[in-house]
């Protein structure tokens, strides 16, 4: 580690925001002499992670995640804690930018001295996360922010990566009930830990009360998990605060679960392993593109694939061998 990298690393151990930024700005280059450089900078500072409660958000675009993840962030902050919001943006298509901004959406808690708001882009990654949101997630927790909010991308894209990185995973929905109810994708709702009936205040109190019963009478439905736990539903008016504290005891009783079984531990672990073989698997796709011979015979196969004349699987294997023999 170079002695500037070694001074960021202190400042992120002294809780400095700034540091923080242009650390995760590090751990999101592709660049290789970055990567070499974040890979330094995150281990001394790996001792002083694992240490937060991690909470994965989603929902459909127009759910209120950003107002909900103000107002509950609010009121952990008055509560003492130390909050990171990890938000995932769609990707613009033509610059690869963070399209949202929602940072400008939570001026509040942007404001907040123990607050720290990152919006950063999707990118290729599927999962509505993005490539390095875990060594983001663990730079924030060395910066000793103790609760991490990481709000996936709510795009219609397959959004269960988000369980390989939270301890708790809350499902934001709108309160429509019975047709909405219709439409969800099972395989994410059976992944939610909490759901969420967002927008509960004025003309749609009664609206939301009827997607409460709906949900739960849904959720009577599914087993409950490996440790016990049985998926909740809150309403949640971001307007007018209610519903926050009754959010955060859930969070808390799940914790507590999680801890007496030991499945939290347990939990991590397989985490940790499911990183690993995501990060395997995403090197050798890089190094394989990025292999001059390799692009020739890409090249080649393409317009055979493309043309029905050769099969992707046959493609593949045939680039996969010509890159391990060299």
């Amino acid at each position: 580690m170079t002695g500037g990298d070694a001074e960021l690393a202190g400042a992120i151990a002294r809780g400095d925001r700034r540091a923080l930024a242009r650390a995760i700005t590090l751990v999101e280059s592709t660049r290789p002499d970055h990567r070499a450089r974040a890979e330094a900078l995150l281990q001394p500072l790996l001792p002083a992670t694992g240490k937060s409660v991690r909470i994965g958000i989603s929902g459909a675009p127009g759910v209120g995640k950003s107002s909900f993840i103000e107002a509950f962030g609010l009121m952990l902050l008055a509560g003492g804690h130390r909050l990171a919001v990890l938000a995932i943006d769609p990707s613009s298509k033509r610059g690869g930018g963070s399209i949202l901004g929602d940072k400008t959406r939570m001026e509040k808690l942007a404001r907040a001295e123990a607050a720290f708001i990152r919006p950063s882009p999707a990118g290729l990654t599927l999962g509505g996360v993005a490539r390095r949101t875990r060594e983001a997630m663990l730079l924030c927790e060395a910066a000793g922010f103790d609760v991490i909010l990481i709000e996936t991308v709510g795009v219609g894209q397959s959004e269960t990566a988000v369980a390989d990185l939270a301890d708790i995973f809350l499902l934001l929905l709108a309160p429509g009930g019975g047709d909405e109810l219709q439409g969800l994708k099972k395989g994410i709702v059976e992944l939610a830990d909490l759901l969420i009936v967002t927008k509960a205040d004025g003309d749609l109190i009664p609206a939301a009360t009827r997607a409460v019963a709906d949900y739960r009478h849904a959720l009577g439905l599914l087993a409950s998990t490996s440790m016990g736990w049985t998926p909740e539903i809150h309403a949640v008016s971001a307007f007018e605060g209610h519903g926050m504290v009754e959010v955060w005891q859930a969070i808390e009783r799940h914790r507590r679960l999680a801890a007496e079984t030991g499945e939290g531990v347990r939990h991590r672990r397989v985490q940790v392993q499911a990183a690993l073989w995501s990060e395997i698997g995403e090197a050798l796709i890089d190094r394989i593109k990025h292999d001059p011979t390799i692009a020739r015979l890409v090249t080649e196969l393409e317009p055979k694939v493309a043309a029905s004349t050769l099969t992707p699987s046959a493609a593949a294997r045939t680039i996969l061998e010509a890159f391990l023999k060299k």
